[in-house]
């Protein structure tokens, strides 16, 4: 009789005990709304609002662009995206000038785009932004 392999009682409840927490594993690296794909950052310029609304050393939150902006002591202003670089989450906090990430937790200097806090490894990609007419406006050109 030919010898067949056969898992046991043990292995099988196992393999069923691990498969919803892959599935976890699986979802808090998709995006919140649950599709599984990242939103993105501007491609196009985007009329953020009014130059003022950024204070000198702080920053403000454009979640609907998914754009951080911060203006540096001497007025220069700073645009970045708030995808998380680590899995591609949209960012969804400023505390102070501090973007903290819900999926895993990383944390982001919004003055400079650079990690604080891990699992992220990577800074926030920068944007071009300006101001034009008391108007700011960031993302890639024309």
């Amino acid at each position: 009789m030919p010898a067949r392999s056969s898992a046991s009682r043990r292995t099988v409840l196992r393999g069923a005990a691990a498969a919803p927490v892959a599935g976890l594993a699986l979802a808090a690296c998709s995006a919140p709304d649950g599709s599984g794909a990242a939103a993105d950052a501007p491609t196009a310029p985007v009329d953020l609002g009014a130059e003022t609304e950024v204070a000198k050393g702080g920053a403000k939150f454009y979640r609907d662009h998914n754009v951080v902006v911060s203006r540096a002591e001497d007025g220069t202003l700073k645009a970045y995206s708030t995808i998380c670089t680590h899995a591609g989450c949209p960012i969804n906090k400023l505390r102070g000038t501090t973007l903290v990430c819900p999926c895993h937790g990383s944390e982001f200097d919004a003055v400079t785009g650079k990690v604080v806090q891990a699992p992220a490894t990577e800074p926030l990609t920068e944007l071009p932004v300006k101001a034009a007419k008391g108007r700011i406006v960031a993302g890639p050109a024309d």
